[in-house]
């Protein structure tokens, strides 16, 4: 620093005094400043370099980027209806209620994990109610992929295309229980029944509440 140019920051911890000393071309200033002042100042002198998302995957809700640089991505799915298969039996273009999933991406683009939730079938919000997941593979909202080899996804808004990616893998009797469909119909009776129904029977005969909104989904609770 100039010795010409210098500041110097006194406090007076038994006053809660801050008196600033500063000496500019020979000439000595004072001024008494409040804590408020001196915390403004520190604050506006931190610099961090702003954080890009990226182009974002269509119907995306939610970002959040961690310190390691990885990602967390919140979609809404709208699509209504998936092929999807359970030991060896294709149901094509089968129904399902309203969809959203969360993925945390490493900057490498590699998928660290995934998670599934049934919401209300209204516009999402944080408050939107949530259900208990009526099919395979899913604990709370952590969706389980087994051994599959999930795709790189160095681009952001490719992600739209896990969603149907994951719908497609074979379900099996993992994480499935009876109690979360309204029925209480076995796994392999509940596709059955649910094959040729519109998917608003869903929320009129099927899904049970399990007490959550979307912003317990976002935050992982």
């Amino acid at each position: 620093m100039n010795a010409k140019n210098e500041l110097v920051i006194r406090i007076d911890p038994e006053c809660l005094k801050i008196r600033l000393e500063g000496e500019e071309n020979g000439v000595k200033q004072y001024k008494e400043i409040s804590q408020e002042d001196l915390i403004d100042s520190f604050r506006q002198s931190i610099r961090t370099e702003a954080a890009q998302s990226g182009f974002l995957p269509p119907n995306c809700f939610h970002v959040e980027i961690q310190s390691d640089k990885s990602k967390v991505y919140c979609l809404w799915h709208p699509s209504l209806y998936a092929d999807i298969s359970y030991y060896g039996t294709e149901y094509a273009h089968f129904p399902l209620p309203r969809l959203v999933f969360g993925f945390h991406i490493s900057p490498e683009g590699k998928v660290r994990s995934c998670k599934l939730g049934v919401i209300a079938d209204e516009r999402p919000t944080a408050e939107t109610p949530m259900f208990h997941y009526p099919f395979s593979n899913v604990g709370g909202f952590r969706l389980c992929t087994g051994n599959n080899a999930l795709p790189v996804y160095k681009k952001p808004h490719t992600l739209a295309t896990l969603p149907d990616f994951l719908l497609r893998l074979p379900n099996n009797n993992d994480s499935f229980h009876q109690s979360y469909n309204k029925l209480q119909l076995p796994y392999r009776e509940l596709l059955n029944h649910l094959k040729d129904k519109e998917p608003s029977y869903y929320y009129s005969d099927i899904l049970v509440p399990n007490g959550k909104c979307l912003s317990d989904f976002i935050s992982g609770r």
